[in-house]
């Protein structure tokens, strides 16, 4: 089984009455000495928890660990220029030594709408500003020559480019997945619903076929049996939900791990 196994570091919390705010460096560290293949954040401006910068979050985890998966758990895109977006992602690439994942989604409407108004944003159109961030952002990232605009802008040093999964459960998500993404994320899906939802997007993707992420699973039997039936329903990473006591959260996960 080549299941990954990944924890989100102990910076967020959709829960406002329980904040989850800790050590990054000790848990990126401690994340990477139990064996675990990712470490994950979540990115937003203003949410319903205190929460902190995304991208200084895996930044400082990149710094303290050697082999461990970084990523985004979701960019959201549409709170930034897209160049500027690019620029911190393939500088995030480049001082990673290129272990970082990026998730792409539009946001959780559980946080309301005030961080896109912060930054500028009509709420409503976060979905086209992803999109039309998405159809630049490769290019970008490798510093080829991209028009930005009425601007052709290259970032200079590119990078490898990372791999990228749009998160998302509506049709609108799923053309975007299968336009843009070389994966697929979502919220608490069942093997089936992986397999149903994944199945409409690779008949959407011209050729390619997409891989899950699945965030948070129901997981409540035999780990093993059930590690096994999201392989075979095109999983290819488990993100495991916090809890408040990252250490606690990071041992079962590294015991999932060895169900792998």
């Amino acid at each position: 089984m080549s299941l990954e196994i990944g924890v989100i570091l102990p910076t967020s919390t959709p829960d406002p009455e329980r904040p989850i705010l800790g050590d990054v460096r000790e848990s990126a560290r401690y994340a990477e000495s139990v064996g675990l293949d990712s470490v994950w954040s979540t990115d937003h401006l203003v949410a319903s928890a205190p929460l902190l910068d995304s991208s200084v979050v895996l930044a400082t985890a990149a710094a303290v660990t050697e082999r461990i998966t970084v990523g985004y758990n979701v960019m959201l895109l549409a709170l930034r220029p897209a160049a500027w977006a690019a620029k911190q992602i393939n500088t995030l690439q480049l001082v990673s030594n290129n272990r970082l994942v990026l998730g792409v989604g539009t946001g959780n409407p559980a946080h309301g709408d005030i961080g896109w108004r912060a930054a500028g944003v009509e709420y409503s159109d976060r979905g086209r500003l992803t999109d039309d961030a998405l159809a630049v952002l490769r290019d970008l990232i490798a510093g080829k020559p991209t028009p930005v605009g009425d601007l052709e802008v290259t970032l200079s040093p590119g990078s490898p480019v990372p791999p990228i999964f749009v998160a998302g459960n509506g049709p609108r998500a799923h053309r975007r997945a299968a336009k843009y993404g070389d994966g697929w994320a979502t919220i608490a899906a069942t093997p089936d619903e992986v397999r149903t939802n994944l199945d409409r997007i690779n008949e959407l993707a011209d050729g390619k076929q997409l891989k899950a992420t699945v965030v948070a699973p129901p997981l409540n039997g035999n780990p093993a049996e059930q590690l096994a039936a999201y392989e075979a329903a095109g999983v290819e990473r488990i993100i495991l939900p916090p809890t408040g006591d990252w250490r606690r959260d990071y041992d079962q996960a590294a015991e999932l791990r060895s169900a792998v």
